[in-house]
């Protein structure tokens, strides 16, 4: 090995340099990071003393839990309003399938026209019973510009479809699934009220072993309509989503809970179904509530599309 003599001047100036790389590294290592700030639940009502029961009750649900959680709250009656989290972005897994839904129906008015037998049964089986094959056949007839142009009339800017024929992994919000919500549950140029009469009715014959989530502790007053979603994938686990409107009588409110990382899809479920039962005791203090439905111990969905589990696990990461 060959070791080079150096002078007087050149270990100074190594000592120097050694002095200005090293001194930094050392601040860095002992600061300590500013910790990052989690989001809590607004609201605001024209009803005294509700915001701030609404903001304190959903705080309680959601304490102790793990997932990450978005929530929006719109009543028409009380005037009142809840957000949390609303532009966190989720794989929307069957929730988007109203968002298909309304789809179809724009375009059966711009045709001018109704469904078609086909287009009834497939309407029905995805809605009620979360039918795949037939959100996969509806997804295919229209095409992504046609949901594109429902999600532009919606303004529902921040949805972005999933490519691929993958509909489940269809990019959403809950502010955009209020909006959808809000088309539904009032006039509007978008959907005719017979389409929006038929798209609600939809919602409230979904099928016993999925009326879980945003109906759990909703007044028995009430008509409910809900679309659940549940997928589980390889990164931030299971994504559980349900999005439920609340009509008839003294009731004009849409509750939207999306949630991820649930280590399985029961953490989900009693996720929304605690900040469910805050929400409609507070809005309806004095109504008998309802009795929540229980998920099936095996879930009826586990894929939004083929190919099957395998593959969507493979599939990397959303933002």
């Amino acid at each position: 090995m060959t070791h080079h003599r150096m002078n007087g001047r050149a270990r100074a100036a190594v000592a120097v340099l050694a002095t200005a790389t090293i001194a930094p590294l050392a601040v860095t290592a002992t600061a300590t990071p500013a910790a990052a700030a989690v989001p809590t639940v607004a609201c605001t009502s024209k009803t005294e003393g509700l915001a701030e029961k609404l903001k304190k009750d959903i705080a309680a649900a959601l304490k102790g839990r793990t997932s990450t959680t978005a929530i929006l709250l719109n009543d028409r009656i009380t005037k009142t309003s809840c957000v949390l989290r609303p532009d966190q972005q989720f794989d929307s897994a069957s929730v988007v399938k109203v968002t298909v839904l309304a789809a179809l129906l724009q375009e059966a008015q711009i045709q001018k026209r109704g469904f078609t037998k086909r287009e009834f049964t497939l309407a029905t089986d995805m809605i009620t019973k979360s039918d795949n094959a037939a959100t996969t056949a509806l997804w295919k007839q229209l095409g992504v510009t046609k949901v594109k142009r429902f999600l532009t009339a919606a303004g529902m800017t921040k949805t972005v479809p999933g490519t691929g024929g993958y509909w489940g992994l269809t990019q959403i919000n809950a502010r955009d699934q209020q909006k959808l919500l809000g088309l539904l549950t009032a006039k509007s140029t978008v959907i005719t009220d017979p389409n929006r009469a038929y798209a609600l009715k939809l919602m409230n014959k979904v099928v016993a072993a999925q009326r879980w989530g945003t109906p759990a502790g909703a007044p028995a007053t009430a008509t409910v309509q809900v679309k659940n979603g549940w997928l589980p994938r390889a990164t931030k686990g299971w994504r559980v989503h349900s999005v439920g409107a609340f009509t008839g009588g003294p009731h004009d409110y849409t509750i939207t809970v999306l949630t991820h990382d649930n280590k399985v899809m029961n953490d989900g479920v009693n996720t929304i179904q605690a900040v469910s039962r805050a929400i409609h005791k507070a809005i309806n203090p004095t109504a008998p509530a309802r009795t929540a439905f229980v998920p099936p111990a095996v879930p009826q969905e586990a894929v939004p599309a083929t190919p099957e589990r395998a593959a969507m696990d493979a599939i990397p990461a959303l933002p």
